[in-house]
């Protein structure tokens, strides 16, 4: 079964890969034979993770590749705030939990056809599916594209430089848009406040009226 190939329009030897399978076991065969390919100097393997995405759009690091080459480059790496970006918030608006979850929470008017590496990136993780996501440095991109080829894998390959870049953004809107709630949320408790203070004086005025002693009528 042969695969398929998605290379960037801008060939750089630093690259993030993405690979996805139709045989969610591949994807650990191809971890084995990357590492395997980084000891024979054919490529430089800088971090890499086999990631499942659920079907609510989490992507959780699986642990189940039993060696301990390169442990925990992932999770402190490149590759690991990559997991965190598309397995985030952020990664089901870019479009990374596909189907059902996203068409109950956005209008599909509002899609946006902008190109985005971490789109393309968080889109190969496909719900329900285990990929290969790897921070690799390559003389040649044909070396992976064939060992991933033979396993049935679809190999997707950003240069490094716009992965970061996109890191960089992504990690400044999150902070940005936490801002933007919680300003939104002190304004609403204070227009609350407000009502709840005003309330409480016409509770206060309405029981000083009822309070006071009936006029006196002339006779």
């Amino acid at each position: 079964m042969s695969g398929n190939t998605i290379h960037s329009d801008a060939p750089s030897p630093y690259s993030v890969i993405a690979v996805s399978f139709q045989d969610d076991n591949d994807a650990y065969e191809a971890m084995t034979r990357v590492k395997e390919l980084d000891s024979q100097g054919q490529v430089k393997l800088d971090g890499a993770a086999v990631v499942l995405r659920t079907e609510n759009g989490q992507v959780i690091e699986k642990d189940e590749i039993g060696d301990d080459f390169l442990e925990g480059t992932a999770g402190g790496g490149l590759i690991g705030l990559l997991i965190g970006i598309i397995g985030g918030p952020l990664g089901v608006l870019i479009g990374g939990a596909t189907g059902v979850l996203v068409g109950s929470l956005f209008d599909m008017d509002d899609e946006d056809e902008t190109e985005s590496v971490l789109s393309d990136i968080s889109r190969s993780v496909r719900p329900g599916h285990t990929a290969l996501l790897a921070q690799v440095t390559e003389q040649s991109p044909e070396v992976i594209d064939t060992a991933m080829g033979h396993l049935g894998g679809t190999v997707l390959r950003r240069p490094i430089y716009e992965v970061e870049a996109e890191i960089a953004a992504a990690e400044q809107a999150q902070r940005e848009a936490k801002r933007k709630a919680r300003k939104e949320l002190r304004h609403a408790r204070h227009e609350k406040h407000k009502e709840h203070v005003h309330a409480e004086v016409e509770r206060l005025k309405a029981k000083l009226h009822g309070d006071k002693p009936p006029a006196k009528t002339a006779s």
